[in-house]
């Protein structure tokens, strides 16, 4: 298995969609929150390598989710997931500290390459950080 990741998206139907993805690219799927309050739960409890999060999610947006993570793990990879003409959050998603993002409707080669990414930038700065 490559990475495990979280799955954050209140949509049943895409969270399926991209677990069948995910698997199919070796991704271990450790975890799937319906909002944002589920997603820094479980984000806490699974410690996942990163987190694909949608952008506008009940009870908590995808964004604040993204900055609660982030201010308690700065070390968070989450890539964000967001439907077109959603450009304004994306670009609010990333000054808040979401390592890539991908559009929705889904396209298999733009989540993985979001995905490899993010987790190479992330391992990049780690490996910065230990020298």
């Amino acid at each position: 298995m490559k990475a495990k990741i979280l799955i954050a998206d209140d949509s049943a139907y895409a969270r399926s969609i991209l677990k069948d993805l995910l698997q199919r690219n070796e991704y271990e799927v450790v975890g799937e929150a319906e909002n944002g309050k589920e997603a820094l739960v479980l984000y806490e409890k699974l410690k996942p390598d990163l987190v694909m999060m949608d952008i506008m999610m009940p009870e908590m947006s995808g964004i604040q989710a993204l900055r609660e993570i982030r201010e308690q793990y700065p070390e968070a990879v989450v890539v964000m997931g967001a439907a077109m003409g959603q450009q304004n959050l994306v670009v609010d998603a990333i000054k808040s500290g979401a390592a890539e993002f991908f559009i929705k409707p889904v396209q298999a080669e733009k989540v993985v390459e979001a995905i490899e990414k993010a987790l190479y930038q992330s391992q990049t700065v780690y490996i910065q950080l230990k020298e």
